[in-house]
């Protein structure tokens, strides 16, 4: 058993997933499309693991770390804590404001603020990415969001 870590995660995707497809099975059609979707590949996915962590090569050393091998440490925090602070930014904003309106935020201000991108190229990038948001999920999928909880407490959706 090469990583036992890996192991124990990949059973546990396969049993949640697993429990998702057999909630999922007897639901009408259109309510079980979107589980069956995520789920069997997922099972899949997780099972692979599984026969990866047990038969497959010893794993090597994590290059993803040695990315900032260079860099001093407080520098390499730095950047983690920044990245860290946009994902935590962008969660709240998905429950304050919800993801209609989080999501072309949080690109505009991510594409402002991290990228350094002029207005005109953020505001056409961030227009195009919530009409592809809002016509997959909602006109497509039929998929509404809920609302956030402040766009809920004043009534604004």
């Amino acid at each position: 058993m090469h990583n036992k870590a890996s192991l124990a995660l990949g059973i546990l995707v396969m049993i949640v997933s697993a429990s998702g497809l057999i909630s999922a099975w007897g639901w009408p059609a259109k309510a079980a499309l979107f589980p069956l979707v995520i789920c069997v590949p997922l099972f899949f996915l997780a099972a692979a693991e599984v026969l990866w962590a047990l038969f497959g090569a010893e794993a090597a050393s994590a290059s993803d770390f040695k990315l900032s091998e260079h860099l001093p440490q407080s520098v390499a925090l730095r950047r983690t804590g920044i990245a860290a602070a946009w994902i935590l930014g962008f969660f709240f904003g998905i429950l304050l404001l919800g993801f209609l309106v989080a999501v072309p935020v949080f690109v505009l201000a991510y594409l402002k603020i991290q990228g350094g991108r002029g207005w005109v190229f953020s505001a056409v990038f961030t227009a195009v990415v919530w009409a592809f948001f809002y016509g997959l999920f909602d006109l497509l999928l039929h998929l509404p969001f809920p609302a956030g909880v402040l766009l809920s407490w004043t009534g604004l959706r």
